[in-house]
């Protein structure tokens, strides 16, 4: 793996063990010793876990372009819609093609109406970028910061605790964030996560990263948590119907389809993609994402064959086994006729495993919770 990058805290992860995978070119953990997957998983759900993400994509707009703002040029460019929020707030939003494939979800931070930041995924980064450079108007800088910027997720319902003991600020709003400083360096502190728990996004500066992991370790483990992989990130998410790019949302796989609608602006004048997703929202008759809960033994996996009375009736795009439930459980693009409650078969390398459809997502979770 010597050509993958690294994060600031990569040999952390070494020294503890981790076991490390490729990741949008980015070699990080997938777990940790001492109970792996699963109890990285549990530790998040019932206490705190610590997340090193730093493979994330960091991207700055900024600038203005006559009466343009740097956040006008990019609620043309992204679907959602940045005048639902202000400075201080983060959005959930996609970047699409003309045909309304999705290139990348990502979340914008707005700083102010002439600076938004960006964290898409890593693999998209450079895309994303390239795209919103090419349309930028002269006063409309678009940067990528991929490297300037570590991202540290704290997730679980002891995630106030942690960063209280820190000196950092617990008490805003989901999806809101925080402009402070730890230890006289700058770090950005948002109310988001991709687990479905309570929790924080942190992004310092990429030279300041490895001190504050290290307290952030710390006071994790004083709350009875602790590391978490990439591993216990997707069996986490997958239990939310959180989708993952790649999987749940592709060049093929539109907004619409992966049941993500809310997170377009369709009453604004423009963004990348309107038309066709407009159409596809009006004819109804693409597939859309379900959920799937096994019953008995079996694991779904991306790409197993869904099918209902003989008939093929859609295709998972992520499976796993939930460590909460304890059982199979999978999103997938299903046909409309499919509807929820409906049982249906999951052709898992050619053993015919049982499942319900049911809607995402399959645990109860205290995200938003005040």
């Amino acid at each position: 793996m010597s050509d993958l990058l690294h994060s600031p805290v990569h040999d952390r992860h070494v020294a503890l063990g981790a076991k490390m995978a490729d990741f949008g070119g980015w070699e990080m953990p997938i777990e940790y010793p001492g109970g792996g997957v699963v109890a990285e998983h549990t530790s998040v759900r019932e206490r705190v876990g610590l997340f090193d993400v730093s493979h994330l994509g960091k991207a700055r707009v900024s600038g203005r372009a006559g009466d343009v703002s740097a956040v006008d040029f990019v609620n043309t460019c992204l679907t959602n819609d940045l005048r639902r929020i202000g400075p201080g707030q983060a959005q959930y939003t996609m970047c699409c093609q003309d045909d309304g494939g999705v290139v990348d979800d990502l979340i914008a931070y707005v700083r102010s109406d002439d600076d938004v930041f960006l964290i898409p995924n890593a693999a998209n980064t450079t895309a994303v970028v390239e795209l919103l450079r090419a349309a930028a108007p002269e006063g409309i800088e678009v940067e990528n910061l991929h490297d300037a910027y570590a991202v540290f997720a704290v997730q679980g319902p002891r995630s106030d605790e942690v960063l209280t003991s820190l000196g950092l600020p617990v008490d805003h709003d989901y999806m809101s964030f925080a402009e402070t400083e730890w230890e006289g360096q700058p770090v950005i502190v948002c109310r988001t996560g991709y687990t479905g728990e309570r929790g924080y996004e942190l992004v310092p500066t990429w030279d300041a990263a490895a001190g504050l992991w290290d307290a952030l370790a710390s006071a994790v483990a004083d709350q009875a948590g602790m590391p978490a992989g990439l591993g216990a990130r997707d069996t986490l998410r997958t239990e939310m119907g959180y989708p993952l790019h790649g999987n749940d949302l592709t060049t093929e796989i539109t907004p619409v389809m992966a049941g993500a609608a809310w997170a377009v602006g369709w009453d604004k004048d423009t963004f990348w993609g309107k038309e066709a997703l407009a159409e596809q929202r009006a004819a109804k008759t693409s597939r859309l994402n379900r959920g799937l809960v096994v019953s008995g033994r079996g694991i779904p996996r991306a790409h197993c064959s869904v099918l209902k009375d003989g008939e093929v009736v859609g295709e998972v795009t992520s499976g796993t086994f939930s460590p909460t439930r304890k059982e199979g459980i999978a999103l997938a693009q299903l046909e409309r006729s499919v509807a929820i409650g409906d049982e249906v078969v999951i052709d898992v390398r050619g053993r015919e495993v049982p499942a319900t459809v049911t809607k995402p997502p399959f645990v109860e979770v205290g995200v938003r919770e005040a």
